[in-house]
């Protein structure tokens, strides 16, 4: 019973090891992410500081960034928890082979005393050839075998605890370093947290002394935004209305030549806007949901899907059908996958638009200053297909990005964060 709740003590101790070691290595990756949001972040702060007009978009990246560093600082707190949790769980399995080393040293105390006092060369051989018959001879001769078997063992397994302790300890060396280094990397962060808001509160009130001045330029963007929004939507109804014309046109040109041919064969007609290519790339981006490229190389999401509270006027909210990225200035334009270009529009005050189909979903990418592609180009994942427009006097570029799911006649906007990966 006692060797089955060894084992159980064991089994639980092993799970909970590498159940931290998985819990440990997750909270490094997210690290790892957070660190390369704030880079980011940083990058682009760094850049618009030589500007001095700040913009919106920049008091947004200041939002972002110290929401990223909020989010480290609960990393680091959960992975030094994790490290006293793992020093004390050391401490503990150390403790208990110090215990089990000194049992074992006192048993193999006993059996040394006992070796001593029967060190006789001849008491051995006495003890066996002592024996009433053969069968107990060989039996005493089994036993004395074992017991210097026994001892052998015994010496074994107090080297090899003796050598666990030693691996314990430095594990705990480790896990102290690492969280030093950590609590350091956190005393870091919150002085950078506290800097940052400092900058966005200058910002802000900079912003907050010209309430009316932004309430004209939002009139303005918001109007530029519903012809923005209406033109995608009268590009994609015209692709929608080419692939039915191709599809009447090819049920025509059947009914005539099984007219011609005086038959009654049917045949069934390709329905263009679900061929099986169209199938299968739509399934394979479906299947990427989550893990789509982002649109440029490096930036930082400043306007989310759907209803936006303005970062400075109070009870004002914009409406948003994609996503916007604050990227380095003229930063590069790439596809998220693999499609077709199927529009290609310049929009006053709005810069180009590149609409790219992929089966039943439609990506589009909005506030070019070029485009490298034209209608029917094939492209491929993280192709750069255009280049940002940078509005003057600022070091930011903006791609407006949205994403679009076609079924029949029916275009339904979804929210490109939850595609993309994070």
């Amino acid at each position: 019973m006692k060797n089955v709740s060894r084992l159980f003590i064991v089994f639980l101790l092993l799970t909970f090891s590498v159940n931290g070691q998985s819990t440990s290595e997750k909270l490094k990756r997210e690290q790892a992410r957070l660190e390369r949001k704030i880079a980011d972040t940083k990058s682009l702060l760094t850049k618009s500081k030589s500007n001095t007009q700040a913009s919106l978009n920049e008091l947004k990246v200041i939002e972002n960034q110290i929401v990223f560093r909020e989010s480290l600082l609960r990393n680091y707190d959960n992975q030094i928890r994790g490290a006293e949790l793992n020093i004390k769980n050391k401490e503990q399995e150390i403790e208990e082979l110090y215990d089990k080393i000194e049992r074992l040293k006192m048993q193999y105390k006993k059996l040394l005393l006992y070796a001593y006092k029967h060190r006789n060369k001849y008491s051995k051989m006495m003890y066996v050839v002592s024996a009433e018959n053969y069968n107990e001879a060989l039996k005493r001769k089994k036993y004395l075998e074992r017991i210097s078997e026994i001892q052998q063992k015994q010496f074994l397994v107090i080297k090899q605890n003796q050598a666990l302790i030693k691996q314990e300890i430095t594990e705990i060396e480790k896990e102290k370093a690492y969280k030093k280094v950590v609590v350091t990397e956190k005393s870091k962060e919150k002085k950078a947290i506290l800097q940052d808001k400092l900058v966005q509160e200058e910002v802000y009130q900079k912003f907050k002394s010209q309430e009316q001045e932004l309430l004209a330029k939002l009139r303005k963007e918001e109007s530029r935004k519903v012809v923005l929004r209406n033109k995608i939507s009268a590009a994609i109804r015209i692709e929608i209305a080419e692939a039915e014309a191709r599809r009447r046109e090819a049920e025509a040109a059947r009914k005539k030549n099984t007219a011609n041919a005086g038959g009654s064969v049917t045949t069934k007609v390709p329905d263009f806007a679900s061929t099986k290519e169209s199938a299968r790339l739509s399934a394979s981006f479906e299947g990427n949901k989550g893990r789509l490229p982002w649109p440029v190389d490096k930036g930082s999401i400043t306007e989310k899907f759907g209803k936006n509270p303005h970062p400075t006027l109070k009870n004002v909210y914009t409406n948003n059908r994609g996503i916007d990225i604050s990227s380095p200035k003229n930063a590069q334009v790439r596809a998220v996958f693999d499609g077709e270009v199927t529009s290609v529009l310049s929009i006053p005050g709005a810069g180009k638009v590149i609409i790219l189909k992929h089966g039943n979903y439609r990506t589009v990418y909005s506030n070019l200053k070029d485009t490298y592609v034209s209608k029917g180009d094939k492209v491929t994942t993280k192709k750069v297909i255009g280049s940002l427009l940078t509005k003057d006097k600022q070091n930011m570029s903006v791609v407006h990005f949205e994403l679009h799911k076609v079924v029949g006649s029916s275009v339904t906007c979804l929210n490109p964060t939850l595609w993309v990966s994070h």
